[in-house]
C-alpha cells in the first residue's frame, strides 16, 4: 500500500467512525456490493461499501476522468405536500433560510434546516416538481444519519394543511463524472440537456424514476431516485457501460473535500451558522432581508457585522495530512482555529484540509501552522474549491437581437 493510499484510508476511517449501533440496516443494493467485492463498513447506521477491489485512489481518479456510480440509498427521501406550491413553500421557509417560494418548477435548491440559534440541524436538497399536477409537492433529500430527527422536526412544525410523506420505498444512486451525461442519455435521452440543479420525472429503460442534475463531487452528474425493487436492474445497466465503475465512501469523501463541500457533523453542525460556513449563497436574498426563519437574528447580525470565525481551505506544505481536530495556529503559535476535514487529495497528489479560523485570520494566501502529532507544520489558507468544478450550465439562449434572452 502506498503512502497516499494509507493516507486516504485513515481519512475514511475518520469519516465512518460516527456510526449507529448494531444491527446495521442495508440498502437495496447490499447484495450487489458484496458480489462486487466491496469492503463494507458501518456508516450512518447502514452497512455501506467503503471501496471496491480497485481501491479508493483509483475510484477517485476514475470519477474525475470517466463516471463513478455511488449508492446513496441510506439518505432520507420524503415529500412535503400542501394544497399548492405556496403553502408547501411557506411551511419549509419557516424552517430554513432558502427562497423556496421562488423555486421554479423542475428546479432544485440546496438549503439547511436551522435551529433557534441559527445553527445547522442538517443540510438538504429541495426539488419542486415540473409537473403542474404535482405543484403542491416538494421533494426533500436529507442526510442518512439525520433523517429520523429531521423528519420528526419538520413534522412537528408543519401547519395543518401541509404533511410530510416519507419515501423509504425509494432508493437513490448518483452517477458522477465527465462521462455521466453521455452514459445516462443512452438510457434516458431527455437527461442530456438538463442544466445544473434541475430535475425531471422520466424513464430509464422503461423504469419510472426521478432524476436531478447536481452532485457531491464537483463533477457534472446526476442523482436517480427509483423504487427500491427496481434499483438493482438500473444499476446493473449502468455498470455494464465501459465508462462506469462502482465507487465507495472513501472516494466520495476525498472527492467532496477537493470540491470544498461540507460534510454534516464535521464541517457544519448545530453550532455552525450558514455565514460562518461560507454558505451565504444558499440564503435567499428576500429571506436575508425579511428573516422569518429560525436563528434569523444571529444570521442577519453576522451578514452585516461579520461572523467571529470562517470556514477556509488549507493547503499543507509537504506530504503530512492534517486530520479533523488538528489545531491551527498563526505564525507565533497562537491557536486560531481547528481542522474539520482533512486528508489526501488524489487529484492534487498531496494533502488538503478545511476548517474554521478567526475571521481576521481568514485571508487567502495567509500562512498558518498545523499542529500534527505535536509538530507545527507550515500551511497556507487558499480559496475553494481545491479542484475546479465542472457543473453543466448551458449558455443562456440568444434573442433575435443577439443579446441573451
Amino acid at each position: 500500500m502506498s503512502v497516499a493510499e494509507a493516507s486516504v484510508g485513515e481519512a475514511v476511517q475518520a469519516v465512518v467512525s460516527e456510526t449507529a449501533p448494531a444491527p446495521l440496516a442495508r440498502t437495496p443494493l447490499h447484495g450487489l456490493h458484496v458480489s462486487l467485492g466491496a469492503k463494507m463498513t458501518p456508516f450512518a447506521g447502514y452497512d455501506m461499501p467503503v471501496h471496491y477491489p480497485m481501491g479508493v485512489l483509483a475510484e477517485h481518479l476514475h470519477t474525475r476522468s470517466q463516471a463513478g456510480l455511488f449508492d446513496v440509498s441510506h439518505m432520507g427521501q420524503a415529500f412535503l405536500i400542501g394544497p399548492d406550491h405556496a403553502a408547501a413553500a411557506r411551511a419549509l421557509e419557516a424552517l430554513c433560510g432558502a427562497d423556496i417560494e421562488g423555486l421554479a418548477p423542475g428546479r432544485q435548491r440546496y438549503t439547511q434546516l436551522l435551529n433557534g440559534e441559527g445553527g445547522i440541524l442538517d443540510d438538504l436538497m429541495v426539488t419542486r416538481s415540473a409537473d403542474p399536477a404535482e405543484d403542491g409537492a416538494l421533494m426533500l433529500v436529507v442526510n442518512g444519519a439525520c433523517k429520523t430527527a429531521d423528519f420528526a422536526h419538520i413534522e412537528a412544525h408543519l401547519p395543518a394543511n401541509v404533511r410530510l410523506l416519507r419515501a423509504p420505498h425509494r432508493a437513490l444512486v448518483a452517477l458522477q463524472g465527465p462521462a455521466a451525461a453521455d452514459v445516462l442519455s443512452r438510457h434516458a435521452p431527455d437527461t442530456e440537456d438538463m442544466p445544473f440543479m434541475s430535475a425531471i420525472s422520466t424513464t430509464f429503460n422503461w423504469v419510472s424514476c426521478h432524476i436531478s442534475r447536481s452532485g457531491y463531487t464537483g463533477e457534472d452528474g446526476f442523482e436517480i431516485s427509483v423504487r427500491a425493487d427496481r434499483v438493482e436492474r438500473l444499476v446493473r445497466a449502468l455498470l455494464a457501460e465501459t465508462e462506469v465503475k462502482p465507487i465507495g465512501l472513501g472516494a466520495r469523501d476525498s472527492l467532496r473535500l477537493e470540491a470544498g463541500l461540507c460534510l454534516y457533523g464535521h464541517d457544519i453542525d448545530a453550532t455552525t451558522s450558514p455565514v460562518e460556513a461560507g454558505l451565504v449563497w444558499s440564503l435567499g436574498k428576500r429571506r436575508r432581508l425579511e428573516g422569518g426563519f429560525p436563528g434569523a437574528a444571529r444570521i442577519q447580525r453576522e451578514l452585516t457585522g461579520g461572523a467571529a470565525r470562517m470556514r477556509v481551505g488549507i493547503l499543507p506544505e509537504g506530504r503530512a495530512p492534517a486530520r479533523e481536530g488538528t489545531e491551527i495556529t498563526d505564525a507565533a503559535g497562537r491557536r486560531i482555529g481547528s481542522v474539520t476535514s482533512g486528508g489526501f487529495g488524489p487529484s492534487l497528489n498531496g494533502p488538503l484540509a478545511m476548517g474554521y479560523v478567526e475571521a481576521a485570520c481568514a485571508v487567502i494566501g495567509a500562512p498558518v501552522m498545523l499542529v500534527v502529532r505535536g509538530r507545527p507544520l507550515p500551511a497556507t489558507i487558499v480559496s475553494m474549491p481545491f479542484v475546479p468544478n465542472h457543473y453543466f450550465r448551458p449558455p443562456a439562449p440568444v434573442s433575435a437581437e443577439g443579446a441573451p434572452s
